[in-house]
């Protein structure tokens, strides 16, 4: 009987630990579900591949998200000081605002926000941003980031190269195709952004893209754009050589440039002012990247704008975005100061603006 009596409190004792045991799994299950970060996401990502969420469009508050306190790299490791970078692009912004309200650089800064500026803007709905394009700087990427976000296909990889730039068919709309109200209210909400780069630099890559390698697909600059600047500008009119970059440094030095402007439509946007393509002193915008700072800025814009989870900015070749001194030395070496001067003289804005230097060799 005593035998008989311990055992049944030994199974007393084993199922009582058993509950015990249950409960404790029970509440451990209940805590995780709870405090789970509903943000969390797996730490690998595939490029440019969206990720399904509920109602994204809820976390896009502009106010909330311009200056993240935690930056983390998305999609790679990259260089550059991350703690720093909240602060290093309010100190651009900053730059940016007391330029604009330098009353001398008044008729370099400011421009009216025309329908040239509006189609420049391309508009993502369904996460609130904005992105105005300023060739020569990396934009195709971008637009790439926005063409997957919009949903016109998954990932970058499928994206076709010829569609990328064809508006008819990339599934991103230009802010003009919207009406008065609605641009106002976008540009209001929406996360807003572009990027800009050294402004002579860019004008030696757009020199060299448009006139020198010349895509089959763009015959126009060559053939149409190069003959005119030659007649108008060229010292020499018997030399028979295609377009040099001297022929195109007068041209857009020429305070009298816009004649040609006309004649030659929206192909101009390679080489006009930031100020004339984005107008940034008119409209707010969240985060101006630089070229020279890609691998810092692209995660940065990405996570700035909420979008962090879903898309990685595309793989940067090492050393593309590196400002070569050298080169624009070169390119600038054979040409009178005079027209440099006239040069720098039209895109003094952009230099002031966003913090580049005047050229060394314009000083000397």
């Amino acid at each position: 009987w005593l035998v008989s009596d311990n055992m049944h409190h030994q199974w007393l004792l084993l199922a009582a630990c058993f509950w015990v045991i249950f409960m404790f799994m029970v509440a451990s299950k209940f805590i995780t579900l709870t405090f789970k970060d509903p943000d969390g996401y797996s730490a690998k990502q595939e490029p440019l591949i969206l990720t399904a969420v509920t109602k994204v469009e809820e976390v896009h508050v502009p106010e909330r998200k311009h200056w993240p306190e935690v930056f983390q790299p998305t999609g790679r490791a990259f260089s550059g000081n991350l703690i720093r970078q909240p602060l290093l692009h309010m100190e651009r912004l900053e730059l940016l605002r007391n330029v604009c309200r330098d009353t001398a650089l008044r008729n370099l800064s400011h421009t009216a926000i025309s329908k040239f500026v509006l189609d420049r803007i391309f508009v993502c709905d369904k996460h609130k941003i904005l992105f105005c394009q300023t060739p020569k700087v990396g934009n195709t990427q971008w637009k790439k980031v926005l063409i997957v976000l919009n949903g016109a296909f998954s990932s970058i990889e499928e994206i076709p190269e010829n569609i990328v730039h064809d508006h008819e068919k990339n599934g991103l709309p230009r802010l003009s195709s919207f009406s008065d109200s609605e641009i106002k209210k976008r540009l209001n909400l929406y996360f807003k952004f572009f990027i800009v780069r050294d402004p002579f630099e860019r004008l030696i890559s757009a020199f060299k893209d448009k006139f020198v390698h010349n895509p089959r697909f763009e015959p126009w600059y060559r053939h149409e754009i190069a003959p005119g600047i030659i007649r108008k500008y060229r010292k020499n009119r018997t030399e028979t050589k295609g377009l040099q970059f001297e022929d195109f440094v007068r041209y857009l030095g020429d305070p009298n440039h816009r004649w040609l402007d006309v004649q030659f439509g929206d192909h101009i946007i390679h080489w006009v002012t930031y100020v004339e393509l984005c107008a940034p002193c008119e409209i707010t915008y969240s985060v101006i990247g630089h070229h020279e700072t890609l691998e810092d800025d692209a995660p940065y814009i990405l996570k700035a704008a909420g979008i962090d989870h879903l898309v990685s900015y595309p793989t940067i070749p090492p050393g593309i975005t590196v400002y070569n001194r050298t080169k624009v030395e070169r390119y600038f070496s054979g040409i009178s100061k005079r027209d440099i001067r006239r040069l720098y003289a039209r895109f003094e804005g952009d230099f002031k603006l966003f913090g580049y230097r005047e050229p060394d060799f314009l000083l000397n």
